[in-house]
């Protein structure tokens, strides 16, 4: 009997301990780290958003439900961690008191609710009750605490993107945003966008994998979303580089290293798969016949155009390859409202492209390591 109250008491007090340290991992803890808890709270609230979503006819409609996913799955995991907590001190109570189980479960749920309607022997019982209503506190304090930070960077974040709207339309587009600027006369007015995109790309990836939740919450507005923003803003950058006829500016490149390294880490978060080290050769999910009809479009805006377009869509190509996947995979994931070049393409047809990756990737190390051991 003494052996299985040991058990019993050192189980609970695993419990307790697994609970507060995926606490401190999702809402204390200033920097990335995977919980397994949160990511499972998550992953079957996810699930059933799914199931609900699959009968909205239209994309309104979902993203209405998926307004609430976010907000849902945050308070499902502060009612799990409190139900670990009192799983785990009413093994502890019973452990201590060597009583039923019904009377260790009415102690824990009394101190850990603070209700204080179950009577407490013995010094080790008291503490034990203290301890857990202490806990309880901290549990619902971290989230309110937690809430107005996940709100500020949130907010941040949107106002970035609603601006774009008037840069880029809605949904954004890269082609839309670079004849908006030469109607206006400011292409070379450009590199105040990439500066500030930039410190946003920047603050992006610290943020969204800070607080994992970020990613998944909804703009006020429908068809707003900060992946599509991304990647219409990187895709602007790109050709920017690539096509349009004007005085190379760096600051464009680092927008777009900015970016990808940002995009690159938060996929790593959610434990997307994606090549850490793409070749410029390497297949994108645009294609060049859509690659002629943006620069076309340029065209026929009077967009100052380079020559050799094949060296343009050679350079294009060797720019989005390094967001590509991070970019389609967040997309996907996120359910973000359809945008050219970003959320118009489903994981089904990046798969194949996955696949020639791959195939070549291994084709391409096998060529290098015999070039070596020769």
């Amino acid at each position: 009997m003494i052996v299985l109250q040991i058990g019993a008491f050192l189980l609970g007090m695993s419990l307790v301990l697994v609970t507060v340290a995926s606490a401190i991992r999702t809402f204390v803890l200033p920097r990335s780290a995977r919980d397994t808890i949160s990511r499972t709270v998550f992953l079957a609230i996810r699930k059933i958003f799914n199931l609900i979503t699959r009968r909205a006819t239209t994309y309104e409609q979902r993203d209405q439900v998926m307004a609430y996913y976010v907000p849902v799955a945050l308070l499902a995991l502060e009612v799990y961690w409190l139900f670990q907590i009192l799983l785990g001190y009413l093994c502890m109570f019973w452990a201590l008191n060597s009583q039923d189980w019904n009377s260790a479960f009415t102690d824990s749920g009394s101190s850990l609710l603070t209700l204080g309607f179950a009577p407490l022997n013995g010094f080790f019982s008291i503490v034990l009750a203290f301890s857990e209503a202490l806990l309880g506190l901290v549990m619902v304090a971290l989230l309110i605490a937690y809430l107005p930070t996940m709100y500020s960077a949130f907010s941040r974040r949107e106002l970035a993107v609603t601006l774009l709207e008037v840069r880029a339309g809605s949904p954004p587009s890269a082609v839309e945003m670079l004849v908006r600027f030469h109607t206006l006369r400011r292409l070379e007015l450009l590199n105040q966008v990439w500066v500030d995109w930039e410190v946003w790309f920047a603050e992006l990836a610290e943020s969204h994998t800070t607080f994992g939740a970020l990613s998944f919450f909804r703009s006020p507005e429908p068809n707003h979303s900060w992946i599509t923003a991304a990647g219409a803003v990187l895709d602007a950058a790109s050709l920017f580089n690539a096509v349009v006829d004007i005085k190379r500016d760096p600051q464009a490149d680092l927008c777009i290293r900015a970016g990808y390294i940002s995009l690159r880490r938060i996929a790593d978060y959610f434990k997307l798969p994606f090549d850490p080290t793409p070749s410029p050769d390497d297949p994108i999910s645009v294609t060049r016949g859509e690659f002629d009809e943006a620069v076309a479009r340029l065209a026929e805006n009077n967009v100052p155009l380079k020559a050799d377009l094949n060296q343009a869509w050679h350079d294009f190509a060797g720019w989005r390859v390094n967001y590509d996947v991070p970019l389609l995979r967040l997309a996907a994931i996120t359910m973000a409202p359809e945008a050219p070049w970003s959320s118009d393409r489903s994981l089904r047809s990046l798969r194949p492209a996955s696949r020639r990756w791959l195939r070549a990737k291994k084709v391409s190390q096998t060529t290098r390591a015999k070039s070596q051991s020769y």
